[in-house]
């Protein structure tokens, strides 16, 4: 399970017991924010895209969109995002519970600067059902992030 993977991942670091599951979805940002009771733009949200035949994925706040011009500018493509069969093939988590951590091969991760504004922020951890709280220094952290972009609108 997809959720085992996360918790030895953390656990490497002593923050398994971080993760918190549910016994309701947290599969898309409204779901998660009432699971967790906090506000939907702190849910953090990852998509997963097609660049040039490699898979990226970008975690963006929850009240965020992307921005086809910025993401066109940033990455020289045009935003494609993953099937739902490519997205478990590319990362090993099925839609709804993708996260940037323990991802598979070399799938480059980039944070959205819509996450900035927040102290703490709420990503999924590999299954429709959970997440974990980490401060904005912890995402960089432990995600192995490539860079932050700027590729969201909607959230200013």
């Amino acid at each position: 399970m997809s959720i085992e993977r996360v918790k030895q991942f953390f656990a490497q670091y002593g923050m398994a017991d971080k993760i918190m599951e549910f016994d309701v979805s947290s599969a898309t940002v409204e779901l998660a924010a009432q699971a967790i009771g906090c506000e939907p733009q702190r849910i953090a949200k990852t998509l997963a895209f097609k660049v040039k035949d490699k898979a990226i994925l970008i975690v963006v706040a929850g009240d965020a969109r992307i921005d086809n011009r910025k993401f066109k500018e940033r990455f020289s493509a045009k935003a494609k995002m993953l099937t739902p069969e490519e997205v478990t093939a590319y990362t090993g988590y099925a839609v709804g519970g993708v996260c940037p951590f323990a991802v598979n091969g070399d799938v480059e991760i980039f944070l959205d600067e819509s996450l900035k504004r927040f102290h703490t922020v709420f990503p999924a951890c590999g299954s429709s059902n959970s997440g974990i709280e980490l401060t904005i220094a912890e995402l960089e952290n432990y995600s192995r992030y490539t860079d932050w972009v700027d590729v969201c609108n909607g959230w200013r």
